[in-house]
């Protein structure tokens, strides 16, 4: 057993399985226009890992048959995958509830302009990366100029309506620049919108914090500072039980680009997919994969790290 198995098993008595079906999540693939310093999936412009419509469309049958109340859709720039906008139309003619990751500046690639109103019309959630509401700390972490380009893009959210109207949801994202934890979620939410409204005139709705796993270009920072150690240190020691019941992975579907199921996008960084068969997305089983058993590894103590972390922010 991993050392997190084993903190499970003297948590709980048990080992980590999966629950429910709540969430169907996507990498749509690895292309992004930014090389952010935190990035677990290690993202680059020049990548040519995309999902086909082939595999989306056995995506598609997973939602229908799993019914989740929420397909999560992330990559990478989601937006840099050719067929994300037919994805998007499919699954909401389908009736499902669908959220996209969005990095904000890839909106303004002049190709892609006319996504931010398919978005709306689409009532589509975003899910805006903005790891902080400083700009320098903002252009450290994902480079020069961000900043700004995000506030760019933020303000022409707010104005087709997205973080004003209530069927138009405008979630960010915070993470850590540096070997610490996110602070209180609620606390910081409060910060940012303050500063935000009164520098920007800029509103969203939640705040989401998210635990920079120790694995990826995060991990690469880490060791050029040799912080490894403590950093895992650190979240080895905040382990809090109380995220377990709530951790991601006990209630999601993952799926791949590569079409090939894992138990976490963490997971699927690391080339670590599902344990139980069968593993491919056209071959998927709901009832084996809902009660199976979770690939685990060190880079799991990021989750149940003192408030704990998933995708939708804090668990605690």
């Amino acid at each position: 057993m991993s050392t997190f198995s084993q903190r499970m098993v003297s948590a709980t008595g048990s080992k980590l399985t999966g629950l429910t079906h709540s969430t169907l999540q996507v990498n749509v693939g690895n292309r992004c226009n930014h090389l952010c310093t935190h990035c677990h999936v290690q993202a680059t412009p020049e990548s040519t890992d995309i999902m086909n419509w082939d595999l989306m469309k056995y995506v598609l049958k997973v939602a229908d048959e799993i019914h989740p109340e929420l397909v999560d859709i992330t990559g990478g720039a989601p937006e840099l995958n050719p067929s994300l906008p037919r994805f998007l139309e499919a699954l909401v003619d389908r009736n499902h509830n669908v959220q996209v990751r969005t990095n904000l500046t890839v909106l303004l690639d002049p190709e892609l302009r006319g996504h931010m109103k398919m978005y709306r019309d689409l009532r589509v959630r975003l899910v805006g990366s903005l790891p902080c509401y400083l700009e320098e700390d903002v252009d450290r972490q994902r480079g020069k100029g961000v900043f700004k380009r995000s506030i760019q893009i933020l303000r022409e959210l707010n104005a087709v309506g997205y973080g004003i109207n209530p069927k138009l949801e405008l979630n960010l994202v915070f993470n850590p620049e540096d070997a610490f934890l996110p602070p209180d979620q609620s606390k910081l939410e409060k910060t940012y919108k303050e500063t935000l409204s009164s520098e920007f005139d800029i509103q969203f709705n939640r705040l989401l914090t998210i635990t920079n796993m120790p694995i990826g270009r995060f991990r690469q920072m880490l060791e050029a500072g040799q912080k490894s150690a403590q950093y895992q240190q650190l979240l080895e020691e905040s382990f809090n039980p109380l995220t377990l019941d709530k951790l991601m992975c006990r209630h999601q579907v993952c799926v791949g680009w590569d079409g090939l199921l894992y138990d976490c996008d963490f997971n699927f960084a690391l080339e670590l997919p599902v344990v139980t068969t069968p593993r491919q997305v056209n071959l998927f089983d709901r009832a084996s994969h809902r009660t199976r058993e979770i690939v685990t590894g060190s880079h799991c103590f990021g989750c149940t790290a003192g408030f704990g972390s998933s995708c939708a922010g804090a668990l605690e």
